[in-house]
């Protein structure tokens, strides 16, 4: 089997990780991994790749920023010839990103199987351009792969033939369980200062939190109200950066421990040391989950309710009345849940394992 993964932003690492450490030493697997350049900067990525222990990318498409518009295009105009090139049996396309939706469009449209790992999350929140490239990717792909049964039974109830689906567990869980010892080990938190002290970690990112100064600062507000007595580590995204700068509230991070985006052992370290994390993440939602540490999501709704139903996240909400006790909630209740099953640390395997199968030994037939 020729497979192709992509990888594009940050999150998009650590789930094909997993799959190109199940691929290693596997007879009969060619697996590459296309880089589009979607996240660029070597802090939001180029990391990554030494963290855990990926192997360098095969090509990389150096696409960059831009709005959505002009990623998706750029990534099909730029995937488009390497496909034609390559001729792949599979592609794989992870998560939610804008080069996932290009991806799978552009091998779709050239008769080449695509998978999507992380099938089935919904937020049912159609303001998310994420949730948007969701429902377009299960859509379009021929292979879903779902993380637990709740996404297998979001897919059942938008009426997908059960034959596309596949439950494999949880990449990103894979990649968590490998690499876990190895972070605590490299004692990231002590670096900090923070050894043998309560503290809580802080990230903010997605648009809804922080390109509105207003909402911003609110949000600030209400979570150093309801952090007292816990020190808040915020590892801050470029993007919120910007915005504190250009609002003029970067005063509201004094008293904090302000770094730059951690590579993924140092943060992985960091979490897993945590009394508290507060974040308006996806995959940390999850992370926590694995961690056992409390974790409160500031959105109002989640594409990931394994955690909620049967995990250590709750939501928060997006202002200060939500927020507030949210998290002074979860600060009072000791971490509980237990791990979704297929959890295990054997996701990649069972992604190969069912694409063996679908594909057969001499790859897919096509007319």
């Amino acid at each position: 089997m020729k497979i192709m993964s992509i990888v594009g932003a940050r999150p998009n690492f650590m789930k094909v990780a997993s799959i190109a450490d199940a691929a290693r030493g596997r007879d009969g697997v060619d697996h590459s991994i296309i880089h589009t350049g979607q996240h660029y900067d070597e802090r939001m990525s180029g990391s990554f790749f030494t963290d855990l222990d990926l192997p360098k990318p095969d090509i990389n498409l150096g696409i960059g920023s831009g709005s959505h518009a002009q990623q998706t295009g750029r990534v099909m105009m730029a995937i488009e010839p390497v496909l034609e090139e390559q001729k792949p049996d599979a592609m794989i396309v992870v998560g939610d990103v804008n080069s996932t939706l290009a991806c799978a469009i552009t091998a779709t449209k050239m008769d080449i199987p695509v998978a999507h790992v992380e099938a089935g999350l919904r937020s049912g929140d159609r303001t998310m351009p994420e949730e948007i490239n969701r429902l377009a990717v299960d859509a379009i792909c021929e292979i879903l792969h779902t993380t637990d049964t709740m996404a297998d039974a979001c897919l059942a109830r938008e009426g997908v033939d059960p034959a596309r689906v596949t439950c494999v567990g949880n990449t990103m869980i894979d990649t968590l369980l490998r690499h876990k010892q190895r972070a605590e080990k490299q004692g990231f938190p002590a670096t900090l200062g923070l050894e043998g002290k309560p503290y809580a970690v802080l990230t903010l990112h997605r648009p809804a939190s922080v390109d509105n100064k207003d909402r911003l600062s609110a949000m600030l507000t209400a979570i150093r109200q309801a952090t007292e007595g816990l020190h808040l580590v915020f590892p801050i995204h470029p993007r919120t950066r910007r915005n504190m700068e250009r609002f003029g509230l970067m005063d509201m991070l004094a008293g904090m421990t302000v770094t730059e985006p951690l590579g993924y052992l140092d943060f992985l370290g960091l979490n897993a040391g945590a009394d508290l994390v507060v974040t308006d993440s996806g995959g940390l939602q999850e992370e926590t989950t694995i961690l056992g540490v409390n974790c409160v999501t500031l959105r109002e709704n989640t594409e990931r309710p394994i955690t909620i139903d049967q995990g250590t996240n709750r939501m928060g909400g997006v202002t200060p009345d939500t927020i507030v006790p949210a998290i002074k909630e979860a600060r009072a209740t000791p971490p509980s849940g237990r791990v979704p099953e297929m959890w295990d640390g054997k996701a990649g395997g069972r992604i190969l394992d069912d694409l063996a199968r679908r594909l057969g030994s001499d790859g897919p037939k096509r007319g």
